[in-house]
């Protein structure tokens, strides 16, 4: 009698453990990073995990017929610049989708290539600088650069 009560309350509890399952997290499948994908205006929401500071933005608007940007921002000065330029996609074997640009006027390379990754159908990706993995970039998905933006920069 006594095994079968121990038989008993062991089957019981293999049957609770067996009934409790771990949550199950939905993980949401990240789009191809190509020029498609990448097309339109996105904006900066955080910069190493901070939000952006009040005052300060940047969009950038990409353009995936001529492979060209604008890019709307102040940051490191008290008025709206804009810059242009061509952008381009590379694949790396370890790194993933690398983006990396020239800017209009002879002014050079970008100062630095991302690692573009987490680009989601919902609309936000993030840019984590090659040789820096500490500075990340936090992008999400907008209509369009506000107008009262685009007048401040072009008036410059």
């Amino acid at each position: 009698m006594k095994t079968l009560f121990n038989l008993m309350l062991l089957s019981m509890f293999l049957f609770c453990f067996a009934s409790c399952s771990d949550e199950e997290v939905e993980e949401v499948p990240a789009l191809e990073v190509n020029y498609a994908n990448l097309e339109g205006t996105w904006k900066l929401t955080e910069w190493n995990g901070q939000p952006i500071a009040d005052g300060t933005y940047c969009y950038i608007s990409l353009v995936r017929k001529d492979k060209t940007y604008k890019i709307y921002q102040k940051f490191d000065s008290m008025y709206a610049r804009l810059i242009t330029g061509t952008y381009f996609i590379e694949q790396d074997d370890y790194l993933g989708y690398i983006i990396n640009g020239t800017y209009d006027y002879g002014m050079g390379d970008w100062n630095n290539s991302y690692i573009v990754s987490d680009l989601l159908q919902s609309g936000s990706m993030i840019w984590t600088v090659v040789d820096d993995d500490t500075d990340v970039s936090k992008y999400e998905r907008c209509d369009k650069v506000p107008d009262e933006i685009i007048e401040e920069a072009e008036v410059q």
